[in-house]
């Protein structure tokens, strides 16, 4: 259990465990926009497309490509840092059951303020599907890697931050730019303060979650926490 808690956080196994939700994701955008000229997609997905724009990277594929480059590279270089460690695929099932075991604890502690992580918009159900999938990985890569990692070098470096010190508040500066975000857009919630303090907690839960389970269970976890909303919402 001590081998499966500290490789199961690893960059390997993340990327591994999160290359499905990535294709779903795609494969899902590619169905929905056949019959239709305007795609919706999920926030962090089209915010990471408009920073590209502005190097030339434009057009509908660039973002994923990217992605996937920067996936196989993840994949590379620890495979070879891991290169005398057998890959024990028998982690992924319990990476899966951990992953619902997270989520259901978030419905758990969110579900008496009734707040989704994300609301999905679009009539189709695979529309919906698939931004519940995205929302998981594009918001948690955005959200949690990204800005974690940026905030945490930069109090480091301007502060002579401890490094466990600087992720902390960084994690807390992701969540509120998490909850934040999803008041931005056309499709953005109407602000309230409320609102934007149960989905900084929300952040704060996925960012605990990141921490100690690394990134490829916290974007499933995510991604389960929409598809249970989302069960909810077409049941009721």
């Amino acid at each position: 259990m001590k081998s499966y808690f500290s490789n199961s956080k690893s960059p390997l196994y993340s990327f591994l465990f999160t290359l499905p939700l990535f294709i779903v994701y795609e494969i899902g955008i590619f169905i929905s926009s056949i019959d239709q000229t305007m795609v919706i997609r999920n926030g962090a997905d089209v915010l990471l497309r408009q920073l590209f724009s502005y190097f030339g990277l434009n057009g509908f594929k660039w973002l994923g490509i990217i992605f996937l480059i920067s996936y196989l590279i993840t994949f590379l270089i620890h495979k070879r840092k891991l290169q005398n460690t057998k890959l024990n695929l028998i982690y992924l099932p319990f990476m899966i059951f951990e992953s619902i075991i997270w989520s259901m604890l978030i419905y758990l502690l969110m579900t008496n303020i009734h707040l989704l992580l994300m609301q999905p918009t679009g009539d189709m159900i695979i529309q919906r599907v698939t931004l519940a999938v995205g929302a998981g990985i594009y918001e948690e890569f955005l959200f949690r890697f990204v800005l974690i990692l940026i905030f945490t070098k930069l109090f480091i470096f301007t502060f002579a931050m401890e490094y466990n010190y600087s992720r902390i508040i960084a994690m807390f500066i992701s969540a509120g730019i998490f909850s934040g975000f999803h008041f931005i857009g056309d499709f953005g919630d109407f602000f309230s303060f409320n609102t934007f303090m149960i989905r900084f907690f929300a952040g704060i839960l996925l960012g605990v979650i990141y921490f100690s389970r690394g990134f490829g269970i916290t974007a499933w976890a995510h991604s389960i926490y929409d598809l249970i909303i989302l069960t909810k919402i077409t049941v009721d």
